[in-house]
């Protein structure tokens, strides 16, 4: 549900969490997003940053500058100032991002799990696509990779996206690995719940896994012109396109961005309406998968 008015507590010493509600879904989401925006347009004394979350936002305030209280009602005055979701527009990039799904190397990363820690499990796409009603990997690639995502915050890892699909036709979930692997290949793709994310580095971790992209999303290096402004290549409001392609083609990306070469497939800063795209969904039909 999405409460009345968002909820307000400490985050710590110097950071207030707002809620929005308690589920997760893209409105509360565009929400948090609005609100972060209007924050940093009306530029209220002390704020220092913000962190959208699927449901919530973290402020992140210093105390000498503005009190907790005094921050609160200025936040919920602005809240009250911004209308509904559907008058909301945020700048918004699109990177297109070349994907092996069902790749060797989150095979060999389940495999390794499976013989090591949890042999009594099942964790593959085919365990995936069954849970979702889908007739096997073949139809999880072609349903998972038929959306944008959109970034809706960052978090866990420098740089790491946590994306829900745009498309409510793809929207598919999974649970999360219990225990978590040991090891993650760098550029996995993976899901919890219904968030994909893309794992940064090599890393233990927790979703189910079923492909892999060959170029960097965090780059302390900032060899690449996408990294000029930051060595985290997404900003929450940025949106993801999966295409799928081949191990050969997955391993030419890969040559071009260890020689330099390679060139990020990404559209520039967008507006991107909440009505038109709340108009967009309506005339879908819901009932039918890619």
């Amino acid at each position: 549900m999405i409460y009345d008015e968002p909820r307000t507590m400490p985050g710590g010493d110097r950071y207030m969490l707002l809620e929005f509600g308690n589920e997760m879904n893209l409105e509360l989401n565009f929400l948090a997003q609005g609100l972060a925006a209007a924050i940093a347009a009306h530029r209220i004394k002390g704020v220092v940053e913000t962190a959208p979350c699927f449901a919530s936002l973290l402020v992140h305030y210093e105390p000498e500058d503005i009190s907790f209280a005094d921050l609160k009602a200025e936040l919920l005055r602005l809240v009250a100032s911004l209308g509904p979701s559907d008058d909301i527009e945020l700048p918004s990039r699109l990177f297109y991002f070349p994907t092996v799904y069902c790749d060797p190397w989150t095979r060999a990363a389940i495999q390794d799990y499976t013989l090591k820690i949890n042999p009594d499990k099942e964790y593959d796409p085919a365990f995936v696509a069954r849970l979702n009603g889908l007739s096997g990997p073949e139809q999880l690639v072609r349903v998972h990779s038929g959306t944008e995502y959109w970034v809706a915050a960052l978090g866990f890892w420098p740089g790491l996206p946590f994306m829900m699909a745009l498309d409510p036709r793809s929207v598919i979930t999974a649970p999360k690995y219990n225990p978590p692997r040991t090891w993650t290949p760098q550029g996995t793709v993976g899901m919890g719940g219904a968030s994909t994310a893309i794992y940064p580095v090599a890393t233990p971790g927790g979703y189910q896994i079923f492909g892999r992209i060959p170029v960097p999303i965090w780059d302390p290096k900032r060899r690449f012109p996408v990294f000029e402004d930051s060595i985290c290549l997404f900003r929450p409001g940025d949106r993801v396109k999966f295409v799928p392609v081949s191990v050969a083609e997955f391993e030419d990306a890969e040559r071009q961005v260890a020689d330099g070469t390679y060139e990020y497939n990404v559209v520039g800063y967008q507006k991107f309406s909440v009505a038109q795209y709340k108009s967009w969904v309506a005339s879908l039909d819901r009932t039918k998968r890619f």
